[in-house]
């Protein structure tokens, strides 16, 4: 019996660390929130729900350790160690980051099952060793929370030790140009198009990706930043009020430009008038004559900007100052537009980018790069070299299929926008998407308004899920689209096999429009 319960234990032992990793790695995409963390555990317990079943198994194996209680905790950590092998493979979009804050709370966790696993065999024998060990890896769903909770002093200390060096690093460079960029959504464009566009004539450093937390710009300037370097785009990102403003209050941005205010993280920012007081956080912290470039089509922005005394906007519908795009024209190959300075200056822009969500955002940096010096005419060639970023409104052609990968992120507006984009193509366009995620007690609303749209612009919509997508799939046949034409599938795979199979005449479009995270 003795032998059959170390066979027992080693089994649990990669259970244990497969259910670690899934855990800490969703931990991580909360975002090191406790909070966050109860609440998606509260949505998502279904998910682990054969921890539950390994946990009975294994109080029952410790209370009887006898063969047939050990044989069934045997097949639970099996099945354990097979889905959650299962649920490593699927959960892609946003590995999991092995950071030195990871790597304590992995550290802690292991020291804490140690400790506990070699009281239970000193005190009662190793016939106990399996059913600890089954409940302890039964545990990995809440144990990160108080691991937080016991290392926060400690991981406070070190974040404060390394924005000190970041404020050295950043002093050291005085005639350094710090341009922040934050908004519900595109900010992460507009980033990397400001980068493409000043580095015609600057030395550029951008915060990498979707780098925009405090420490993920920590990081940048403490590993990226040199003397060379005459501006630095610093990325913001907040899901909740307050977190913009802790940005700068160690980056100290000159200039900034907020792309965008609307729906987007309402389950931690709850209201729009929460997310306006945060991302005019950045505005706030500007310097005097420092230069605050606004999205003039974005009525949040254009309502809230009275205070400031230095705001340029940019545009592509409203009417009123600043820099205006218009004359769009969109091709299967591209955008072309033109842009209207201030000063009346106007030039015309070709860009491989699709969709005139995308070209506010260019409007934005070409606003910001010509207030640096750059004239429009310069800019001309700049803007033909924006590429788009990865997972966003991307083309990608497969022969007689064009994939329009949209897949990064989705919002009410950049949804609505990428489906009125696919719209404009002369062949058979097809939507695949999951719907949207994040938006609170509005997510039901927001996917039912992107049926609508949807059913306007689509020849066949493919929804991935049923629970998020069923407003959507509500929202299209309300709204007359075919039911013969709207497919539910749960994996993404089947839904693309039976785009690529739909036969018709004509060029195929299939916009993927979002991916949700892996935590949902």
């Amino acid at each position: 019996m003795e032998f059959f319960q170390i066979v027992v234990s080693i089994v649990m032992l990669p259970a244990f660390l497969l259910v670690m990793r899934y855990n800490m790695h969703m931990f991580q995409l909360n975002g090191y929130f406790n909070g966050e963390h109860r609440d998606w555990l509260k949505q998502k317990h279904g998910k682990q729900r054969s921890l539950l079943f390994l946990c009975v198994f294994g109080v029952l194996s410790a209370v009887f350790p006898t063969a047939l209680p050990l044989m069934a905790l045997l097949v639970t950590a099996l099945v354990v160690w097979r889905y959650y092998q299962f649920l490593k493979k699927i959960n892609t979009k946003k590995n999991i980051v092995y950071t030195h804050r990871v790597q304590r709370m992995i550290g802690a966790d292991i020291v804490l099952a140690v400790v506990i696993a070699a009281a239970a065999v000193w005190g009662s024998g190793i016939s106990v060793l399996p059913g600890t060990l089954a409940v302890l890896t039964a545990l990995q769903m809440f144990v990160f929370l108080l691991i937080n909770i016991l290392m926060k002093p400690f991981e406070k200390m070190i974040k404060n030790r390394y924005i000190r060096d970041a404020e050295r690093i950043l002093a050291a460079n005085p005639d350094l140009k710090i341009i922040g960029v934050t908004g519900s959504y595109g900010k992460t464009s507009v980033k990397f198009y400001l980068q493409t566009l000043l580095s015609s004539r600057y030395s550029v450093l951008v915060t990498p990706e979707s780098y925009n937390t405090p420490m993920g710009v920590v990081k940048t300037i403490r590993e990226s930043l040199r003397s060379t370097h005459e501006i630095f785009v610093c990325e913001m990102g907040a899901r909740k009020t307050g977190e913009i403003k802790e940005i700068c209050d160690f980056v100290h941005p000159d200039h900034g430009l907020i792309t965008s205010i609307g729906p987007a993280h309402l389950d931690t920012f709850h209201s729009i008038d929460n997310i306006v007081k945060t991302k005019f956080e950045l505005a706030d912290s500007l310097p005097e004559g420092g230069t605050l470039f606004l999205n003039g089509d974005n009525e949040y922005l254009s309502e809230n900007s009275g205070k400031y005394p230095n705001v340029v906007f940019y545009r592509n519908h409203s009417a009123g100052a600043g820099y205006c795009a218009g004359n769009i024209h969109l091709s299967q190959k591209g955008t072309e537009f033109t842009v209207t300075a201030p000063s009346g200056e106007t030039e015309k822009f070709q860009t491989r980018l699709l969709g005139e969500h995308n070209i506010i955002n260019i409007a934005g940096a070409i606003a910001v790069a010509n207030t640096f010096g750059i004239p429009l005419k310069e800019l001309r060639v700049p803007v033909r070299r924006i590429r788009p970023v990865p997972h966003r409104m991307e083309m990608i052609e497969r022969g007689a299929v064009t994939i329009i990968d949209d897949a990064y992120n989705s919002n009410p507006v950049g949804s609505r926008a990428a489906v009125e984009t696919l719209k404009n193509f002369d062949g058979i366009r097809i939507l695949i998407t999951p719907g949207m995620v994040e938006l609170g007690d509005r997510e039901e609303e927001y996917n039912y308004k992107f049926g609508g749209y949807a059913a306007d612009c689509c020849d066949y919509v493919l929804l991935i899920g049923r629970r998020h997508t069923a407003p959507i799939e509500k929202g299209l046949l309300e709204k007359g689209f075919p039911g013969e034409r709207c497919h539910v599938y749960e994996h993404l795979r089947d839904a693309l096999d039976f785009a690529y199979g739909i036969r018709a005449e004509g060029h195929k479009f299939i916009l993927l429009e979002n991916d949700l995270p892996d935590n949902y």
